[in-house]
């Protein structure tokens, strides 16, 4: 499989296999100075986002908070979608000397690897590229921006509505009625359970992508995306479970129901993707 990929990807029949390692390597090396360049950015106003984007989720007058509220009154619903307020003087806790730092290169590399998603996807795209065909270079036209788009939708989800009711949840549950128990979070738990709400959705949301792809190379048809539906509905219930640090229902609700809806979508263009390759199919016929 790999020779093969190789060999469709130049033209060049004296292009050896180490050629094509140092031409991955540079791709690579570019995507990482791209990842870099934005960290260092970040880095630079830490500050600033430290305050406003990465402690946004538990802040009560975060946008999410009155959103969701406001949208509530909306329906007519009450304060159904109104999350309680953060207990005062929520305060995140370090324990170790060196935290702080690792912690902002931690928002920084994270960040630039956020901002640079459609530059590292391109590089990849351009490595792939010369081992396509006429064909499937049609079908990948806009590629770069459906896989950018989906996933900065999901990253999105993430932080704006996953976030603040995970941490809104976790922040105002109590342990014991005795006054035993002192909630003081770490600085690295909270860090690590925002990156992967938002990565986790961000990857998450690729579903519809990885359909297409999926049943373009023959590994997927729509009969069984329909048959294993409930199969899938298990799976993405326990990555719901996996991806909110959260065990209340209602954030992994707000997980499940939008990738039941993409699976949905999945099916939906693995039909359309399968029709037409059976339709291209029939008329070479």
């Amino acid at each position: 499989m790999a020779s093969t990929f190789f060999e469709r990807r130049s033209n060049d029949s004296e292009m050896t296999f180490v050629d094509h390692l140092e031409a991955l390597r540079w791709h690579i090396m570019r995507s990482v100075i791209a990842i870099m360049v934005a960290a260092v950015v970040i880095f630079l106003n830490i500050d600033w986002v430290f305050d406003n984007v990465v402690m946004g989720p538990v802040r009560n007058n975060f946008v999410s908070y009155r959103a969701l509220c406001n949208l509530s009154h909306a329906l007519h619903i009450g304060d159904a979608l109104c999350m309680p307020p953060i207990p005062p003087g929520y305060k995140l806790l370090g324990t170790t000397v060196s935290g702080p730092f690792m912690s902002a290169i931690q928002i920084g590399i994270v960040g630039g690897l956020i901002a640079a998603f459609p530059f590292i996807f391109w590089e990849f795209w351009k490595f792939v590229k010369p081992a396509l065909s006429p064909k499937e270079l049609q079908y990948s036209r806009y590629a770069i921006f459906f896989v950018s788009l989906f996933f900065f939708i999901g990253a999105s989800f993430g932080y704006f509505v996953l976030g603040p009711f995970t941490f809104n949840f976790l922040a105002n549950f109590n342990l014991g009625k005795a006054g035993m128990f002192e909630y003081k979070p770490s600085l690295n738990d909270y860090i690590d359970n925002l990156v992967n709400i938002i990565l986790g959705c961000g990857i998450a949301f690729e579903l519809p992508i990885l359909s297409y792809v999926l049943t373009k190379i023959g590994i997927v048809t729509p009969r069984f995306l329909t048959t294993y539906r409930k199969y899938a509905y298990v799976a993405i219930l326990m990555v719901a479970a996996i991806i909110t640090p959260s065990p209340d229902w209602t954030s992994q609700m707000i997980v499940f129901l939008p990738l039941v809806l993409l699976y949905e979508l999945s099916v939906i263009v693995s039909k359309r993707v399968y029709k037409k390759d059976q339709e291209e199919q029939n008329n070479w016929q």
